[in-house]
């Protein structure tokens, strides 16, 4: 014979609810993820098909723009036509050797100060020698001391001791008192104690806070899409891309054609 407790079915474990409003929630980022990429996908095919189509097009214009303009200042000889002229044509023209005349003259941050010195007709100074202060030195000697990995006497110990001791060598070649007193104050810390396992709740909850995160870049992704101009342009015709590609064609080689005439109508005045 059963007892009532014994009919019971087993309780719910306490974090059920929250694995399924993980599982939940990682379906719906998944499906959120594909519609990002599809969408990406499709914006990106749409880009190349816009410049394969129509950038010799708009080639082809600004050339017609810079023969036009040359054309004009060859017959008027007025200063602001030749001006005109010239940037039509530089407009048409490549840069050329951009990589190799920057290259080893400046980084993310500018000109790099022996090529400041030589714009501007300065001496290049060389770099300053780092002469570490006695007390450096003394807080390099004492940690060199106890930390080294000499004295250890299990592997992971004397690891933990010899990527210590790399920074501390690192600040000493640096004269950075300051870091050099950090790493003391460490040091004397002790190790790190390992870190408590999470709790199952809490691994979900850290879950659903990355899933969380990842939505936000996913959001922040999809916006920069929609935000772009080759997205609008599909927005024109979202049924029919290429259609749209080949309206704007026609409508740039009417006006290659209105600029041909032209620029024949100018030569032929010479």
């Amino acid at each position: 014979m059963t007892t009532p407790e014994a009919e019971q079915p087993d309780a719910p474990r306490p974090e059920a609810r929250l694995e399924q409003a993980v599982r939940a929630a990682e379906q719906a980022l998944i499906e959120y993820e594909i519609a990002v990429e599809t969408f990406r996908v499709e914006v990106e095919n749409f880009s190349r098909l816009h410049e394969q189509r129509l950038g010799p097009l708009y080639l082809r214009l600004e050339e017609l723009d810079a023969e036009i303009a040359e054309a004009t200042a060859a017959r008027t000889g007025d200063p602001e036509d030749v001006r005109r002229a010239a940037e039509a044509r530089a407009n048409v023209l490549p840069i050329p050797g951009v990589e190799e005349l920057m290259h080893g003259w400046m980084d993310g941050h500018g000109l790099y100060p022996e090529a400041a010195a030589m714009l501007t007709g300065q001496a290049v100074r060389p770099p300053e020698r780092v002469r570490p202060s006695e007390e450096a030195r003394k807080l390099y000697r004492d940690l060199a001391r106890k930390a080294h990995p000499d004295l250890a006497q299990e592997e992971d110990e004397r690891t933990r001791r010899e990527e210590f001791l790399t920074r501390v060598n690192a600040a000493y070649a640096r004269g950075d008192e300051t870091l050099l007193k950090e790493l003391a104050e460490e040091w004397a810390a002790g190790p790190v104690p390992p870190e408590r396992r999470p709790s199952p709740a809490e691994e979900l909850y850290a879950r659903l806070e990355w899933l969380s995160q990842r939505k936000e870049l996913l959001n922040l992704v999809a916006c920069e899409l929609e935000d772009g101009a080759i997205a609008g342009m599909l927005r024109l015709a979202p049924d029919d891309p290429d259609a749209l590609l080949e309206e704007i064609a026609d409508k740039l080689r009417a006006d290659i054609t209105r600029r041909e005439e032209e620029l024949a109508a100018l030569l032929a005045q010479d």
